[in-house]
C-alpha cells in the first residue's frame, strides 16, 4: 500500500480547520491534496492565495481535464463538483447539488475511492450537513484510511459526527493533530 492522494471536505468553520492542516504539510510531501470547501457561488481565490503563501505545498483550483499531481494542493471550484477520471485527470461537473451542495464532498470522495482504493486518505472536517459521510464510507469499503475531526473541538458539529457515525473511521483526531496523523500515515509506509 502506497498512499497516493488525500482528499479532504468541509463546510462551515472549514476555513479555519484548512488553515490548520494544509501549512503543516512538508514541502516533500508525496500525496496529491483534493479539497472539496462548501463555499456555494462564492470565489475562493483569495483564501486560494492566502494558502499559498503560507503553505509549502502548491495550493491551486482544480482545471476541468488537469493531470493531478503530487506536491499539490487542490480546491473544487465555486459551483462544480470534482470528480478524479480513470485517466488521473479532474473533470467538473454542474450536476444537480447533493446535500444542498455543488461542490459535493461525497461526488469527490466516491470517485477518488474507486480511482484510489486502498492508495487514498479521506479526512472529514467542520461542517454542517451530512455531506462527506457516505463518501468517507465508500473510501473505508475500498480499502482506504478515514480521518474524522473529533467534533467537540469543531465549529461545526454536525458533518464530522454525521462521518463518524456513518462511516465508522479509523481515526477520530482533534483537530490540531490532523496534519500529525496524516504524516504520520504517509512515513509509516516506507
Amino acid at each position: 500500500m502506497m498512499y497516493k492522494a488525500l482528499v479532504i471536505g468541509t463546510s462551515l468553520g472549514g476555513l479555519e480547520a484548512l488553515k490548520a492542516i494544509i501549512p503543516l504539510l512538508p514541502k516533500d510531501f508525496p500525496l496529491a491534496v483534493i479539497v472539496v470547501l462548501h463555499i456555494g457561488d462564492n470565489q475562493n481565490d483569495s483564501f486560494i492565495r492566502y494558502l499559498n503563501d503560507i503553505s509549502q505545498l502548491f495550493v491551486k483550483e482544480a482545471e476541468e481535464k488537469e493531470s493531478i499531481s503530487p506536491g499539490t494542493v487542490y480546491f473544487a471550484p465555486p459551483n462544480y463538483h470534482l470528480l478524479i477520471e480513470n485517466d488521473k485527470t479532474f473533470a467538473l461537473s454542474t450536476d444537480a447539488k447533493i446535500n444542498h451542495s455543488r461542490p459535493a464532498i461525497d461526488v469527490l470522495f466516491e470517485t477518488a475511492a474507486w480511482y484510489y482504493r486502498q492508495d487514498l486518505i479521506g479526512v472529514v472536517l467542520s461542517g454542517l450537513n451530512q455531506d462527506g459521510a457516505y463518501g468517507l464510507l465508500q473510501i473505508n469499503d475500498l480499502g482506504g484510511i478515514c480521518i474524522v475531526q473529533d467534533p467537540e473541538n469543531a465549529i461545526a458539529r454536525i458533518m464530522p459526527s454525521e462521518a463518524y457515525k456513518i462511516a465508522k473511521p479509523q481515526f477520530i483526531v482533534p483537530l490540531h493533530q490532523i496534519a500529525d496523523k496524516i504524516i504520520e500515515l504517509v512515513q509509516s509506509q516506507h
